[in-house]
């Protein structure tokens, strides 16, 4: 350095920085000895000066050209990346030096220079990560967040760019101490921006939605940043996104382009990327990363943006969201977001039919995406919400009905359906698709389950009091709650009946399956059919007619296990019984006799071995005769319409087993009804306009099957064709109480409770004497003879039925004994006195008396 350079003093230091650099470097006659030296001889001072400020300030000063036109200066970038990465523990004067010029900088408008400053930061951040970037960072936030307060929409771009940049590194040790809380307001607002010029709103909106993937790429894989997870930030981040896509929807949905282009040419590619879009891609990247104590956090903001903006109705983009949740998500987090919708059901359970209906729409398609086995542990959990909503609907729908049937109007011509209807369908198939994602145990439980809600009027039922809500009420429920087990069990293929089929859910069925309506009977076969026909063949069948050639219809069958065949001793009379007291209800349709068919025949493929033959052959017979009797005066068309159904099974049943003798018989038969009695097959009975006659010929024998001529035909090996000649009759059991219909039994002993209490007049109890009562007193042979042929028939049935059939036969009136015995116990057991006293009747009024603890008498067993 020449000996004229000098230090300057005070006094000349403060003139000097008021000297312009340029002028300066101009005058100095020393100008290589440093960049930063100035001369005095502007100052009056001979001689020039040396580096006066420090090196990191002058390395700093000289990145910035002149012309802030001209950019960032390349070579002094070097020199200032070259000496921070070679003293790194001035960095954080460098970056505190920086966020004052940019400050600066900020507040005078000189913009060019705050583009060069934010350059020079991230070219600082991409070269250095030693462990004294920390302080740094601290520095290039606080410059960010600078920028992002500034109104200036090419300010608020540049930050969230560098920021942007700043997320994509990453540190090598975690941060103690540094919170983003700011940034994630910020760009939630800028999401939200609301600028006058839509290609600047767009750049805004699609710059905050940059911002909000950077903080969650930069705090998501922190475990110190587990923050960002917490509902306040969620509560932005969410939402923030979802308002953005359905403003792109919305624009879809009009029909505006997102960003237009100009005279044919691309626009700049800051402003050519959709916010919607971008959204929807930071959406996915945020739920794909959310761990399993995150997702409800995730997912309840969903919720309250959907509840706040009105979206359940019509609920297109909730649908769309939801979509995108249950694919985005990890598998085995799916039940958590089914979980959340149910709990939001809930809390709607009372708002208008629409919005329950949009709800339960978005949980269908969440169910139907969920992976199989993915739903989680709580199961019945799920159906039970469902359920439970499921009935909250019919009591909306019947309360409403009135009210709604006076204040519509008429004048239409055409009666709207129900909206409440609209709920009740979405939920009966969001449980067919639950039910179908589950495993076959599971499956099993959730129809025990759905079994076990389906009320019956009249009785108690700890889900619902059915005289509430009244017949039309337990009808609607008990429609939709089987329409539910019909999904359910769609698919559904077990390897035993016994596991398919479990008594708690076959008598249960069974009960329902004599209701005084054929709608749930329908229902009840439907789901008969889903579970017994494990190979589906039901296709092939086309509902009930004489098929000419079963065997080229090629049925899918398997031998019969030894777990089914302990099945049909078990519970093959319970079957039989349904299927005959079903076929003579009044008010059967076509439907039913279809169905009817279709169980006999998939009965006969699945479940039918020799003996089950002999017992399906006794059945139709059955069916046959009690057509013919007629002892319940049944209208033709219900008999003539079981005569189609006798002929149709047996026409199916004698080619199923290719036995030539049988199947001789039934053609012969059939071709005769078609010739003389054509109303008897079911071709012709179940035509809208099908003539019937006033009485159907029993002399004919021609016309009908005979158990003689059946018995001849099987006569051989393998069939035991001596039972043939009992005539199968179905037994009362205690399903009957179960329903709306009266057994015998139930008659009599409701005529011996009321008897006794109400003892009728004796001149109505005496009876009548006429010619008539004493020739019958007289004459008493013919009831010696009818006693005769009663123990007969005993004797014989005890000697040839199956032994299930007897045992149903005892069981049946040991039950009724033990139900009449503790009615009767119920009565008269007292009971028993407890240290507070005993409850004594006297004048109809009762009265407590104390009876001290050292009085009572206890059992032995309970002294010690």
């Amino acid at each position: 350095m020449p000996s004229c350079c000098v230090p300057l003093g005070r006094g000349l230091l403060r003139r000097y920085r008021q000297v312009p650099r340029a002028e300066a470097n101009r005058a100095c006659p020393y100008p290589g000895q440093g960049t930063t030296s100035r001369c005095l001889l502007h100052f009056g001072v001979c001689g020039c000066c040396g580096p006066l400020r420090p090196r990191y300030k002058r390395l700093v000063d000289n990145i910035f050209p002149e012309d802030p036109k001209d950019g960032l200066s390349k070579s002094d970038m070097e020199k200032l990346t070259f000496y921070a990465v070679s003293a790194p523990e001035k960095l954080d004067r460098i970056g505190a030096y920086l966020a004052e010029r940019l400050s600066r900088d900020v507040v005078r408008h000189r913009y060019g220079n705050v583009v060069i400053a934010m350059e020079a930061l991230d070219q600082l951040l991409m070269a250095c990560h030693s462990q004294s970037i920390k302080p740094f960072v601290e520095s290039f936030l606080q410059m960010v967040a600078k920028l992002l307060e500034s109104r200036e929409p090419d300010l608020q771009v540049l930050g969230t760019n560098s920021f942007v940049k700043f997320a994509n590194i990453e540190e090598d040790t975690p941060s103690y101490h540094r919170r983003y809380d700011f940034f994630v307001s910020q760009f939630s607002a800028m999401c939200h921006s609301t600028h006058e010029e839509a290609e600047t709103r767009s750049r805004i909106r699609v710059a905050g939605i940059k911002g909000l993937q950077g903080v969650v790429r930069k705090t998501v894989n922190d475990e110190l940043q587990a923050i960002i997870w917490e509902p306040q930030h969620m509560d932005k981040l969410i939402p923030s996104m979802l308002f953005n896509m359905q403003d792109a929807e919305d624009l879809d949905r009009v029909g505006h382009p997102a960003t237009p282009s100009v005279g044919g040419q691309d626009p700049d590619p800051d402003h050519q990327e959709d916010p919607g879009v971008l959204a929807e891609s930071c959406f996915r990247e945020l739920l794909g990363r959310a761990a399993y104590g995150n997702m409800n956090n995730a997912v309840r903001p969903v919720l309250v943006h959907l509840d706040n903006h009105h979206l359940w109705d019509p609920n297109e983009f909730a649908v769309s969201c939801f979509r995108i949740v249950m694919y985005s998500i990890q598998a085995q987090h799916s039940h958590h977001v089914i979980q959340q919708v149910l709990n939001h059901l809930d809390t709607h359970g009372r708002n208008t039919p629409r919005v329950r209906a949009g709800i339960v729409q978005v949980l269908l398609e969440s169910v139907a995406i969920a992976a199989k086995g993915s739903v989680g542990p709580t199961v019945l959990e799920v159906f039970n919400t469902l359920l439970k909503h499921l009935r909250i609907s019919v009591d909306l729908e019947l309360g409403e009905g009135p009210r709604r049937a006076s204040a519509s109007s008429v004048s239409s011509g055409r009666s709207k359906e129900s909206e409440e209807r609209i709920v009740q369908n979405a939920i009966i198939q969001t449980i067919g698709f639950f039910g179908g994602n589950l495993p076959d145990y599971q499956r099993a439980e959730v129809m025990m389950f759905i079994m076990g809600k389906i009320p019956v009027y009249g009785t108690p039922c700890h889900s619902m009091d059915t005289v509430k809500i009244g017949h039309q009420g337990t009808k609607r429920i008990q429609t939709m709650l089987l329409s539910s087990l019909i999904m359910v069990t769609s698919g559904f293929k077990s390897k035993t009946m016994v596991a398919a089929l479990p008594a708690p859910f076959l008598d249960p069925l069974f009960s329902i399956s004599l209701m005084e309506d054929s709608e749930l009977r329908q229902l009840v076969l439907e789901i008969l059919h889903n579970i017994i026909d494990r190979h589906d063949n039901r296709a092939k069948l086309r509902g009930i007619r004489i098929i000419p050639n079963v065997p080229a219809l090629k049925f899918k069958r398997e031998k019969i296990s030894k777990q089914d065949i302990a099945f049909m001793k078990k519970h093959g009379q319970q079957l039989y019984r349904h299927i005959y007291l079903g076929s003579k209800e009044e008010d059967n349709v076509h439907k039913n006799y279809e169905l009817l068919f279709t169980t006999l025949a998939v009965l006969t493929i699945e479940l039918a071995n020799e003996e089950v033959v002999i017992d399906l052959i006794r059945l139709a017979i059955a069916l046959q005769d009690m057509a013919l009797a007629n002892e319940e005066n049944m209208p033709m068309v219900i008999r003539c319409g079981i005569m189609a159904l006798v002929a149709a099974y047996l026409n199916f049943l004698s080619q199923m087993i290719a036995n030539p003798s049988f199947c001789q018989h039934v053609s012969k038969v059939v071709e005769l009804r078609s010739l003389d009695a054509p109303y008897l097959l079911p071709e012709h009975i179940f035509k809208d306009k099908c003539p019937l006659p006033d009485s159907l010929d029993k002399e004919d024998r021609s016309l009908y099957f005979q158990t003689l001529d059946v018995a001849e035909c099987l006569a051989g090996p393998g069939y035991s064709v001596d039972r043939l000649s009992i005539a199968y009759v179905p037994q009362v059991t205690d399903e009957d109480r179960l329903t709306r219909r009266k057994s015998v039994v139930d008659t009599i002993s409701l005529q011996v409770d009321i008897l006794p209490n109400n003892p009728p007049d004796q001149s109505q109890l005496a009876e009548e004497i006429t010619f008539e009562t004493l020739k019958k007193a007289i004459d008493t042979t013919g009831l010696e003879e009818q006693e005769r042929e009663k123990r007969r028939q005993v004797i014989e049935k005890f000697q040839k039925a199956p032994f299930e059939e007897i045992a149903a036969h005892c069981e049946s009136k040991a039950n009724m004994l033990h139900d009449r015995l503790a009615q009767i116990f119920e009565l008269t057991i007292r009971p028993p006195p407890s240290p507070s006293g005993v409850v004594s009747v006297s004048a109809g009024h009762p009265e407590h008396q104390s009876v001290p603890v050292y009085e009572m008498k206890f059992p032995d067993l309970c002294v010690y």
